[in-house]
């Protein structure tokens, strides 16, 4: 059914209380949001508004709108969404309500799993990995091999095969208001499928048990992890809403360092790669976390994908790709972005554009700190473009473009390709977002 533009300001809403008389009378059971302008609107039906960025094109994006009584299920642990999902391949509608926080690090009956328990069998210990690679002896001039390497892998695919939720076609999966719905420790895979909705859910602590040592990554090698929190791999028209990112409890500040570099256990919070397409994230939250989203996993892939629309998300505590664009045409508009260090994130920059991105960036608001330096907000590797206006620092309409150009040595191209038009909701100011969307985006705030 038709959806009321979320973008309307969430307290002009009321939530409809829904008596048993109303569910005899027809209304059903389930969340029900009432819009003054638009009548009522079941959550789990919902669908996306006309012209609501990129996954507003074409077919449009509905998820499991369509789906009947047997597709709709509500899940409280991991099992359950396991079930509910189904088979990746299988396109029949359905929706799932998340009910509660699931822990993505438990076995079928429910018992707690740690990362031993996924190491053991496999031959890994972290003690004789590091014994193994040690540069001083190992050198720096190639991957991994050998016994701890094929354990390491061995021990990565139990804890995959665990965490890792495959979500079909035509399905929506959103949280139940209320009961602090999320993942933790999980990853939603979005790969190769078409039409896919996730609202209203609290992703945490998505944690890779088995970095890999890359000694050839930069100059002094790196450590590098699996699994964001949401992950789309060649698909196309998804809308992630409303929900929260966060790398709590555990935070990079407790990360160890091996080889000199920081062990890390995180990976992307909600990254878009594999040349997907038409997608919309809107009014999420994006705390404590480092690589946060990729739009684009390599500077070679194929022009024509890569078109999303990120709009009235919030983003504090976020070191860097926020979002890194590469190859697709990219709208970046009515964000807020807090790039005051927190909880030992510093920020690097918000935007990154490369590999030919077009990006317009227009009435974002950015809040920086004493001593702060606008020309850092961006960044880019000389091919890239960002179409900047109307965006304010600190209450300023500031030319964050021309800033980071006056300070770069790659310096970003300021036309682009394209103008944007999927843009219904489009605020033409953002002097308010700071105060607007502290109230209106992440988990918990449907109702």
């Amino acid at each position: 059914m038709a959806a009321p533009s979320h973008r309307r300001s969430l307290r002009s809403r009321r939530v409809l209380v829904v008596t048993a008389a109303a569910v005899a009378a027809g209304v059903g059971a389930g969340v029900i949001v009432m819009n003054a302008s638009a009548g009522t609107v079941d959550l789990y039906h919902q669908t996306l508004a006309a012209k609501d960025g990129w996954a507003s094109s074409g077919t449009g994006t509905t998820g499991g709108a369509k789906a009947d009584a047997a597709h709709t299920f509500t899940v409280s642990t991991r099992a359950e969404l396991v079930k509910a999902l189904g088979s990746a391949t299988d396109t029949t509608p359905r929706i799932i309500k998340v009910k509660g926080t699931i822990d993505a690090n438990t076995d079928d009956a429910g018992k707690k799993l740690t990362c031993a328990d996924y190491a053991a069998g496999t031959g890994y210990a972290l003690s004789s990995y590091l014994k193994a690679y040690d540069p001083a002896v190992y050198g720096r001039s190639k991957l991994p091999s050998g016994a701890q390497e094929k354990a390491r892998a061995a021990a990565r695919t139990k804890q995959a095969k665990n965490i890792v939720f495959k979500v079909p076609a035509n399905t929506s999966v959103v949280g139940v208001p209320g009961t602090s719905a999320g993942i933790t420790g999980g990853m939603l895979q979005i790969q190769n499928v078409d039409n896919v909705i996730v609202r209203n859910l609290s992703f945490s602590a998505t944690e890779d048990c088995f970095p890999q040592w890359d000694p050839t990554d930069g100059d002094d090698g790196n450590w590098n992890s699996d699994y964001d929190s949401v992950t789309l791999r060649g698909a196309t028209h998804v809308w992630a809403d409303h929900n929260s990112f966060t790398d709590a409890p555990h935070l990079d500040s407790a990360n160890p360092r091996y080889y000199g570099r920081e062990y890390q256990i995180h990976d992307g919070a909600l990254d878009i790669t594999k040349s997907s397409d038409l997608v919309t994230v809107s009014r999420n939250r994006f705390t404590d976390h480092d690589k946060t989203m990729l739009i684009g996993s390599s500077d070679s892939e194929p022009a024509g994908k890569l078109r999303v629309s990120l709009h009235h998300n919030v983003w504090k505590g976020i070191v860097q790709r926020a979002p890194l664009t590469r190859v697709g045409q990219v709208h970046i508009y009515n964000n807020y972005y807090d790039v005051t260090t927190l909880d030992g994130y510093a920020t690097q920059y918000s935007i990154n554009s490369r590999a030919k991105a077009q990006v317009v960036a227009e009435d974002n608001y950015w809040k920086v700190p004493a001593g702060g330096k606008v020309a850092k907000l961006l960044s880019g590797d000389g091919t890239g473009a960002v179409k900047g206006a109307g965006n304010l620092v600190n209450g300023t309409v500031t030319d964050v473009v021309a800033a980071y150009n006056a300070a770069a040595s790659k310096k970003l191209k300021t036309t682009v390709n394209w103008t944007p038009t999927l843009t219904a909701g489009l605020e033409t100011s953002a002097k308010d977002l700071p105060t607007t969307l502290a109230t209106t985006t992440g988990a918990g705030v449907l109702k």
